[in-house]
């Protein structure tokens, strides 16, 4: 009989330091395994296309990322020699052949273009450092590895690159940038498997604006947006988190019922995408239209408190949640007729567990 797939979720614990692992099974549950170690504040994750290493950005002083060799017998974490950073970066991602990283940085403004070595060891010195808009939020490739993206949340702009795999250098599109309406505050996206479209999430609003993506050029053309939050939700909308300044006079602001959402994901056979809201701890679904790439809100599922970071499993079966303020973490069946989402079991986590892969081995 063929072997069973071999999963493995992983979890990065800001308050802790670490990286939490977890084997999942066939149903769905998890299995706690052991905790990697990486360093304080540590964020984003991010997992080589070929699926033999994994990266973790460390956001406190001296910044860096760290660079683990996967076992897929056992899913054990081999962790190789860190290496600097241009600034601190909420998110890190690769090129489609996994030589290149990239890195955006909120703090900095800017976004940086890493080496990546065969033995999966990531260059000490960066190969660009370019400035874009305020708050750059993510940074990734299309599936044509020829586009890259970077939402700026305090701008509300995308910044549009073209990607050159030789070189790993990006030089700016024309237009060099795709203008958002004001108080959007783009933050996390996605791009349809067939490259169509792409789906940019609203930290702000909490909604998702879609995006046509051409193909020759690598432009973005907006076609419509949806929300995100149920029609009764008494959220409003947030502004820019920004570092205190000494120079700040005016009080703080309330920020009890802004809307914060963080992430988004795409189903694996594109039928259903799904964001996370960390003020009112929700994860909300839509279903995707392949034709003409609209989105229709389904609904919203209560989550781990203040959900940053969550992951699909590549069969598109589950769902793993984590929150920033929640010692757990949640595992969910997608419906494969509804895409709604159904609470297997909470397990175990860490503090500040802030982002979430899923990586799996066939046989």
């Amino acid at each position: 009989m063929p072997a069973k797939p071999r999963t493995y979720v992983y979890v990065s614990n800001a308050a802790d330091g670490d990286i939490g692992s977890y084997r999942m099974q066939a149903d769905g549950t998890l299995q706690p395994g052991a905790r990697f170690a990486a360093g304080a504040a540590v964020g984003p994750l991010a997992v080589s296309p070929d699926r033999r290493f994994l990266y973790a950005a460390v956001r406190s002083q001296p910044f860096a990322v760290h660079d683990y060799a996967i076992d897929a017998a056992s899913g054990a974490l081999h962790a190789l020699s860190p290496s600097p950073l241009a600034a601190s970066c909420p998110y890190i991602s690769l090129d489609r052949t996994g030589r290149y990283l990239f890195g955006a940085s909120y703090h900095s403004h800017l976004v940086s273009v890493n080496a990546v070595g065969v033995d999966g060891r990531v260059a000490d010195r960066p190969l660009q450092i370019i400035p874009v808009g305020r708050n750059a939020h993510s940074i990734r490739v299309d599936s044509s590895n020829r586009y890259v993206y970077v939402p700026t949340l305090g701008s509300d702009q995308i910044f549009q690159f073209a990607f050159d795999a030789n070189s790993g250098r990006l030089t700016s599109n024309t237009p060099a940038v795709a203008q958002m309406q004001p108080g959007t505050g783009p933050r996390h996206f996605v791009t349809s498997a067939d490259n169509r479209y792409m789906y940019v999430l609203s930290e702000l609003l909490g909604t998702v604006t879609t995006f046509a993506l051409d193909a020759a050029t690598g432009l973005l053309t907006e076609i419509g947006s949806a929300s995100g939050l149920p029609p009764d939700s008494k959220l409003v909308p947030g502004a820019p988190r920004l570092a205190p300044s000494p120079a700040d006079t005016a009080p703080p602001r309330n920020r009890d019922h802004d809307i914060w959402a963080a992430d988004i994901h795409l189903r694996p056979d594109g039928r259903f995408l799904y964001i996370s809201e960390r003020t009112s701890s929700t994860l909300g679904a839509f279903r995707v239209n392949g034709e003409n790439g609209s989105l229709n809100y389904l609904g919203s599922t209560p989550t781990e408190r203040q959900p940053r970071g969550f992951a699909i499993a590549p069969n598109g079966r589950f769902l793993v949640a984590c929150g920033e303020q929640s010692n757990t973490t949640s595992v969910y069946a997608i419906d494969e007729a509804s895409g709604a989402l159904s609470q297997l079991q909470r397990y175990p986590g860490g503090k500040g567990a802030n982002w979430v892969e899923i990586v799996s081995f066939e046989g």
